[in-house]
């Protein structure tokens, strides 16, 4: 009798490298291609190159230019752009063909997530490892992230209206937004996929998980406001803004219509940015002293602790930032540690999960 149920466990209790084991590398492979795209978006937004290249070819747009004309036709096209003319008349080929190089793997790296998910998805359906809700659930993944392809280019074409030099804020914030979604959606996937029950967890252990998950989303979003108004490069100083904690109504909400405070004035954009630091910090300590006193020696505990620290450290790197006025090394510290933290907070929540 006991080898009989055995022989029909499901395919959760298959061991790695079974078929749920191969699925789970799959999307933590996924997990990794989008850190590392996040990572690369970074690099091309600081260095200012993601207006470089001014059309949107998802297919024929991967082949970069091979001849020193087709180098001449993109750099005349940038020419054409409010960017090239308000921020970088003169620019040399040589200059021009750096932030191309940029945004062109940023872009590629946008295809290889594309044709690596496909690939994939089709060959552990039609060998039925993808099925039924699991199936369904990393088919909306791959929805959503070619919604994110067309969402990139919103985003971009944002940039080359008259009168602009960088993308929207709020659509940039959009955009990470989405990455931040889907990378989160993996994680917690490919996390309770194939794995045993793990440690009874408390209703509101597994609450303050979640808010502290929702938190690191919030304020990765807002991190983005921060890029997108380029408010990182005013108010650099810290903890006093204009030399108030708490900044004076008529400079936080100078904007008119107030509305657009919240995407468009520097000190309201950083403000915000700074107090959910503060609030993820604190639900991130008061998180690891409960699961602490509720769940002595358990993995939970170890990871709930650990998360803290990394938010800490994340909130070190972010004052940092700054204090130095965004420097490229920093910046792309910021951005990526924003990642790495997300990632540990989903994976902690999806372990309690399954509690």
């Amino acid at each position: 009798m006991r080898s009989a149920v055995a022989s029909s466990s499901p395919l959760s209790s298959d061991p790695f490298p079974s078929r749920i084991g191969l699925v789970r590398a799959w999307l933590f492979a996924m997990a990794g291609l989008v850190f590392l795209m996040v990572v690369v978006g970074g690099a091309t937004r600081l260095t200012g190159s993601g207006l470089s290249i001014t059309e949107w070819n998802p297919i024929m747009g991967a082949i970069p230019p091979l001849t020193d004309v087709a180098w001449l036709e993109a750099f005349e096209k940038y020419k054409a752009i409010p960017q090239y003319k308000l921020l970088n008349a003169g620019m040399e080929l040589a200059d021009f063909k750096f932030i191309f190089w940029w945004e062109w793997s940023h872009r590629q790296l946008g295809r290889a997530i594309g044709v690596v998910f496909a690939l994939g998805f089709i060959v552990f359906l039609a060998s039925g490892q993808l099925r039924g809700r699991l199936a369904f659930k990393v088919l909306g993944i791959g929805l959503l992230g070619g919604l994110q392809g067309g969402i990139g280019w919103l985003m971009v074409r944002s940039g080359l209206d008259e009168g602009m030099t960088a993308v929207a804020p709020i659509k940039l914030m959009f955009h990470l937004t989405t990455a931040s979604l889907i990378y989160t959606f993996i994680l917690l996937v490919a996390t309770g996929l194939g794995r045993s029950k793990g440690e009874v967890a408390s209703v509101s252990v597994k609450r303050f998980a979640t808010i502290v998950l929702l938190l690191a989303l919030l304020q990765i979003a807002l991190g983005a406001l921060v890029a997108g108004s380029k408010a990182g490069l005013t108010w650099n100083t810290w903890p006093l803004i204009d030399g108030q904690l708490i900044p004076r109504s008529d400079l936080l909400f100078s904007v008119s219509p107030w509305i657009e405070n919240f995407v468009d004035n520097t000190a309201l954009v950083q403000f915000n940015h700074r107090m959910t630091a503060y609030l993820l910090l604190a639900f991130s300590m008061w998180h690891a002293w409960h699961v602490a006193r509720t769940m002595p020696g358990t993995s939970a505990r170890k990871r709930a602790v650990s998360n803290a620290w990394l938010v800490g450290m994340q909130a070190v790197i972010g004052i940092s930032t700054l204090l130095y006025a965004v420097p490229l090394w920093l910046g792309l510290l910021h951005q990526a540690f924003a990642f790495v933290v997300l990632g540990m907070v989903a994976v902690h929540r999806s372990a309690l999960a399954r509690g």
